[in-house]
Protein backbone atom coordinates (compact mmCIF):
# COMPACT_ATOMS: atom_id res chain seq x y z
CA UNK A 1 0.00 0.00 0.00
CA UNK A 2 1.35 3.46 -1.10
CA UNK A 3 0.53 6.69 0.93
CA UNK A 4 -1.63 9.16 -0.37
CA UNK A 5 -1.56 12.89 -0.24
CA UNK A 6 -5.04 14.74 -0.85
CA UNK A 7 -4.36 18.32 -1.71
CA UNK A 8 -6.70 21.38 -2.86
CA UNK A 9 -5.37 23.40 -5.45
CA UNK A 10 -6.30 27.49 -4.95
CA UNK A 11 -3.67 29.25 -2.20
CA UNK A 12 -1.80 25.78 -2.08
CA UNK A 13 -0.51 24.75 -5.68
CA UNK A 14 -1.84 27.66 -7.47
CA UNK A 15 -2.23 31.34 -6.28
CA UNK A 16 -6.01 32.93 -6.62
CA UNK A 17 -7.12 35.58 -4.50
CA UNK A 18 -4.36 38.07 -6.00
CA UNK A 19 -5.04 37.65 -9.74
CA UNK A 20 -8.62 37.22 -8.55
CA UNK A 21 -8.75 40.63 -7.48
CA UNK A 22 -6.86 42.28 -10.52
CA UNK A 23 -9.54 40.67 -12.59
CA UNK A 24 -12.24 42.43 -10.43
CA UNK A 25 -10.60 45.91 -10.41
CA UNK A 26 -10.18 45.45 -14.21
CA UNK A 27 -13.50 44.09 -15.68
CA UNK A 28 -15.81 44.65 -12.48
CA UNK A 29 -14.54 48.12 -11.27
CA UNK A 30 -14.76 46.08 -7.64
CA UNK A 31 -11.84 46.61 -4.92
CA UNK A 32 -10.63 43.25 -3.40
CA UNK A 33 -8.71 43.27 -0.16
CA UNK A 34 -8.74 39.89 1.53
CA UNK A 35 -9.19 40.17 4.78
CA UNK A 36 -9.09 36.21 5.94
CA UNK A 37 -12.93 35.39 6.25
CA UNK A 38 -15.85 35.84 4.10
CA UNK A 39 -14.73 36.68 0.21
CA UNK A 40 -18.04 38.98 0.02
CA UNK A 41 -17.00 41.18 3.12
CA UNK A 42 -13.49 41.79 1.24
CA UNK A 43 -15.21 42.92 -2.02
CA UNK A 44 -15.86 46.59 -2.57
CA UNK A 45 -17.37 48.41 -5.50
CA UNK A 46 -15.59 51.85 -6.41
CA UNK A 47 -19.03 53.36 -5.02
CA UNK A 48 -18.32 52.13 -1.75
CA UNK A 49 -21.51 49.69 -1.37
CA UNK A 50 -20.33 46.14 -0.71
CA UNK A 51 -21.66 42.69 -2.51
CA UNK A 52 -24.00 40.50 -1.43
CA UNK A 53 -23.16 36.73 -1.56
CA UNK A 54 -25.04 35.50 -4.51
CA UNK A 55 -22.79 38.42 -6.46
CA UNK A 56 -19.84 36.84 -4.97
CA UNK A 57 -20.57 33.38 -6.08
CA UNK A 58 -21.75 35.21 -9.60
CA UNK A 59 -18.21 36.92 -10.30
CA UNK A 60 -16.50 33.46 -8.48
CA UNK A 61 -18.13 31.99 -11.35
CA UNK A 62 -17.08 33.96 -13.88
CA UNK A 63 -13.49 34.04 -12.97
CA UNK A 64 -13.55 29.75 -12.90
CA UNK A 65 -13.21 28.53 -15.42
CA UNK A 66 -12.51 31.74 -18.06
CA UNK A 67 -9.80 33.46 -16.45
CA UNK A 68 -8.02 30.77 -14.83
CA UNK A 69 -4.89 31.49 -17.22
CA UNK A 70 -4.15 34.16 -15.13
CA UNK A 71 -3.12 31.95 -12.27
CA UNK A 72 0.70 31.00 -11.10
CA UNK A 73 2.48 28.84 -9.22
CA UNK A 74 3.21 28.37 -5.58
CA UNK A 75 6.97 28.27 -5.13
CA UNK A 76 8.26 24.93 -4.96
CA UNK A 77 4.77 23.38 -5.04
CA UNK A 78 5.70 21.66 -8.40
CA UNK A 79 8.98 20.12 -6.96
CA UNK A 80 7.60 19.27 -3.73
CA UNK A 81 5.00 17.55 -5.35
CA UNK A 82 7.24 15.69 -8.27
CA UNK A 83 9.24 14.15 -5.03
CA UNK A 84 6.16 12.93 -2.96
CA UNK A 85 4.64 11.16 -6.08
CA UNK A 86 7.98 8.94 -5.94
CA UNK A 87 6.29 7.23 -3.17
CA UNK A 88 2.92 8.15 -2.68
CA UNK A 89 -0.38 8.51 -5.20
CA UNK A 90 -1.97 12.43 -5.24
CA UNK A 91 -5.00 13.91 -5.94
CA UNK A 92 -5.79 17.47 -6.16
CA UNK A 93 -9.08 18.09 -4.54
CA UNK A 94 -10.65 20.81 -5.76
CA UNK A 95 -13.64 22.86 -4.98
CA UNK A 96 -14.85 23.89 -8.27
CA UNK A 97 -18.32 22.94 -10.37
CA UNK A 98 -17.70 19.86 -11.92
CA UNK A 99 -17.81 21.36 -15.81
CA UNK A 100 -14.36 23.07 -14.31
CA UNK A 101 -12.34 20.07 -14.15
CA UNK A 102 -11.04 19.61 -17.84
CA UNK A 103 -9.97 23.05 -17.07
CA UNK A 104 -8.14 22.57 -13.97
CA UNK A 105 -6.42 19.87 -15.34
CA UNK A 106 -5.14 21.20 -17.96
CA UNK A 107 -4.21 24.38 -16.24
CA UNK A 108 -2.06 22.45 -13.32
CA UNK A 109 -0.43 20.23 -16.44
CA UNK A 110 0.31 23.89 -17.68
CA UNK A 111 2.31 23.97 -14.65
CA UNK A 112 4.16 21.06 -14.61
CA UNK A 113 1.47 19.39 -12.38
CA UNK A 114 0.11 16.20 -13.71
CA UNK A 115 -2.48 13.98 -11.25
CA UNK A 116 -5.33 12.71 -11.01
CA UNK A 117 -8.25 16.05 -10.51
CA UNK A 118 -11.51 16.12 -8.26
CA UNK A 119 -13.89 18.62 -8.44
CA UNK A 120 -16.19 18.64 -5.05
CA UNK A 121 -18.60 20.96 -3.67
CA UNK A 122 -19.25 21.35 -0.11
CA UNK A 123 -17.13 20.06 2.75
CA UNK A 124 -14.58 17.61 1.52
CA UNK A 125 -14.37 15.29 4.58
CA UNK A 126 -16.79 13.00 2.48
CA UNK A 127 -14.69 13.07 -0.67
CA UNK A 128 -11.93 12.45 1.62
CA UNK A 129 -13.27 9.35 3.17
CA UNK A 130 -14.42 7.77 -0.47
CA UNK A 131 -10.68 8.31 -1.94
CA UNK A 132 -9.43 6.62 0.99
CA UNK A 133 -12.04 3.33 0.28
CA UNK A 134 -11.04 3.66 -3.02
CA UNK A 135 -7.33 3.92 -2.13
CA UNK A 136 -6.66 1.73 0.75
CA UNK A 137 -3.69 3.92 1.48
CA UNK A 138 -0.85 3.40 4.40
CA UNK A 139 -1.39 6.71 5.49
CA UNK A 140 -3.07 9.55 4.21
CA UNK A 141 -2.37 13.51 4.26
CA UNK A 142 -4.66 16.35 3.29
CA UNK A 143 -3.57 19.93 2.86
CA UNK A 144 -5.94 22.87 2.33
CA UNK A 145 -6.28 26.80 3.13
CA UNK A 146 -9.47 26.33 4.55
CA UNK A 147 -10.52 25.93 8.37
CA UNK A 148 -14.00 24.17 7.70
CA UNK A 149 -12.51 21.11 5.17
CA UNK A 150 -10.03 20.54 7.76
CA UNK A 151 -13.01 20.71 10.30
CA UNK A 152 -15.28 18.24 8.13
CA UNK A 153 -12.14 15.87 7.38
CA UNK A 154 -11.82 15.41 11.08
CA UNK A 155 -15.39 14.35 11.36
CA UNK A 156 -15.49 12.26 8.40
CA UNK A 157 -11.96 10.70 8.23
CA UNK A 158 -10.40 10.92 11.54
CA UNK A 159 -7.07 9.04 10.77
CA UNK A 160 -6.12 11.56 7.82
CA UNK A 161 -3.19 14.00 9.16
CA UNK A 162 -4.05 17.42 8.30
CA UNK A 163 -2.35 20.38 7.17
CA UNK A 164 -3.05 23.75 7.10
CA UNK A 165 -1.30 25.75 4.23
CA UNK A 166 -2.40 29.48 3.08
CA UNK A 167 0.59 30.11 0.24
CA UNK A 168 -0.89 33.94 -0.60
CA UNK A 169 1.83 35.77 1.38
CA UNK A 170 -0.45 39.20 1.64
CA UNK A 171 -3.14 36.36 3.32
CA UNK A 172 -1.45 34.27 5.27
CA UNK A 173 -0.42 36.76 8.55
CA UNK A 174 -4.65 36.96 8.89
CA UNK A 175 -5.22 33.79 8.61
CA UNK A 176 -5.09 31.91 12.05
CA UNK A 177 -4.14 27.96 12.48
CA UNK A 178 -7.11 25.72 11.74
CA UNK A 179 -8.25 24.33 15.02
CA UNK A 180 -8.75 20.94 13.62
CA UNK A 181 -5.21 21.14 11.37
CA UNK A 182 -2.17 19.05 13.36
CA UNK A 183 0.54 21.40 11.61
CA UNK A 184 0.55 24.95 9.89
CA UNK A 185 3.03 25.51 7.04
CA UNK A 186 2.70 27.87 4.42
CA UNK A 187 5.98 27.03 2.63
CA UNK A 188 5.73 23.74 0.50
CA UNK A 189 9.65 23.63 1.57
CA UNK A 190 9.06 22.59 4.97
CA UNK A 191 5.94 20.93 4.18
CA UNK A 192 7.07 18.44 2.05
CA UNK A 193 9.34 17.19 4.99
CA UNK A 194 6.93 17.01 6.65
CA UNK A 195 4.79 15.05 4.64
CA UNK A 196 7.35 12.76 4.21
CA UNK A 197 7.49 12.01 8.07
CA UNK A 198 4.37 11.34 8.36
CA UNK A 199 4.37 8.82 5.66
CA UNK A 200 7.51 7.52 6.77
CA UNK A 201 6.07 7.29 10.13
CA UNK A 202 3.05 4.99 9.03
CA UNK A 203 0.58 5.86 11.57
CA UNK A 204 -2.74 6.98 11.78
CA UNK A 205 -3.13 10.78 12.95
CA UNK A 206 -3.73 11.66 16.70
CA UNK A 207 -6.95 13.11 17.82
CA UNK A 208 -6.29 16.79 18.59
CA UNK A 209 -8.26 18.31 22.07
CA UNK A 210 -12.08 18.43 21.44
CA UNK A 211 -11.76 15.27 19.06
CA UNK A 212 -12.70 11.86 19.49
CA UNK A 213 -10.45 9.16 18.56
Amino acid sequence: MRPLLITDCDEVLLHMVRHFGTWLGEAHDIDFAPNGGDFATSMKRRDGSLLDRDEMWTLLDGFFPHEMARQTLVPHAREALAAIAQSADIVVLTNLHDHCRDARIEQLEAHGIAHRVECNQGGKGTPVARLIEEYRPSVTVFVDDLAVHHESVARHAPAVHRLHMVSEPTLAPSVPKAPHAHARIDDWRDARAWIATRFAEGQPAPALTGETA
